[in-house]
């Protein structure tokens, strides 16, 4: 009887492919193909384009009637009226082709360092977002090191660091850099210190309770060993705390770039996706605005896929399996 309950507690397990029993725990299920992954969201994209089209037709057919077709007591038909709206020079709402021949055109016929070129000012954007990333995230282990070893610190500093993220940025930015311009300081550096600012709450907050996630035997297997505080935090705490670290890593970066590119609005900056997004509007020029705009998309994906890969990187290295071959 014995025999045959425990060879049917593990025949489901024998009987799976080698591929499930090998699969990796996050990883796509050996039977979705492709296309069922992607599906969806090719799907989800060729409805918002479709929509998109549809949606610059109606917004800008009154200006194309009016300014190009003659009025509405000219001859035109409905052919005309569409190709008309998406191709204005400066539609109310741009179509997607257009804005990507404006991105081709900027990249391709101007000189990387030209304020006509867009890689230009994504890389002036990018620095000031991985400055203010690298500060927040720096000050965002800070306080939550000091948070979870200091129950003052708690009391006194948490309250007040929930109440920053109360602030609009829109409403801090001229001020902060107007004092940090005061004390001489500009270009790169009072931008970071915006991003700094969106930055580090996500962080503190994740790693606070990161670091408070290891079970209470563990600890107490620390003070056994008489460990120091500072072990205890660079072996258990630390290593704990990861999963909780990285979700919130990205989303300070995306919040980071948010910042830098509000700080670059109130500036006057010659460079800067910010400066690229208010140049345009000055001139109404709707097509440039919405190339700023995806540009900036792309640069948050990137920067985003970019701290996905530490993750996994850091992750793989800190896993069981990891640490069982370096212990071997």
């Amino acid at each position: 009887m014995a025999t045959t309950e425990r060879a049917a507690m593990t025949t489901p397990t024998a009987t799976l492919p080698a591929a499930a029993r090998t699969r990796r725990p996050g990883a796509p299920e050996p039977g979705l193909s492709w296309g069922a992954r992607t599906g969806p969201v090719l799907a989800v994209t060729l409805a918002v384009l479709v929509l998109w089209y549809l949606a610059a037709i109606g917004l800008n057919a009154p200006g194309a009637i009016e300014r190009v077709l003659g009025g509405p007591d000219g001859t035109w038909s409905a052919t005309q009226l569409v190709q008309t709206t998406w191709a204005m020079q400066r539609p109310i709402l741009p179509v997607p082709h257009q804005i990507a021949l404006d991105i081709w055109h900027s990249v391709r016929d101007w000189p990387i360092d030209s304020p006509r070129n867009l890689l230009l000012h994504a890389r002036t954007t990018a620095e000031a977002t991985l400055l203010g990333f690298g500060l927040g995230t720096a000050l965002g282990l800070l306080l939550a090191i000091g948070i979870v070893h200091a129950r003052t610190l708690e009391k006194a500093l948490l309250p007040w660091i929930v109440a920053s993220q109360t602030v609009p940025v829109l409403a801090i930015a001229p001020i902060v850099l107007v004092v940090l311009g005061s004390l001489g300081f500009t270009g790169t550096l009072p931008k970071a210190v915006i991003a700094m600012y969106l930055c580090f709450f996500p962080v503190t907050v994740a790693m606070v309770q990161g670091l408070r996630s290891p079970q209470r035997i563990e600890t107490e297997l620390f003070h056994t060993y008489a460990a120091s505080r500072w072990q205890a935090l660079w072996a258990l705490r630390l290593p704990a705390s990861l999963p909780h670290l990285f979700p919130a890593l990205r989303v300070a970066i995306a919040a980071g770039l948010v910042g830098a590119i509000v700080a670059e609005l109130p500036t006057g900056a010659q460079a800067g996706l910010g400066a690229r997004l208010l140049t345009s509007s000055y001139y109404g020029n709707t097509v440039q605005i919405w190339s700023a705009l995806l540009m900036s998309a792309v640069l948050g994906l990137a920067l985003t896929a970019l701290v996905g890969l530490l993750e996994r990187s850091v992750l793989r290295r800190h896993s069981p399996a990891a640490q069982g071959k370096l212990k071997s």
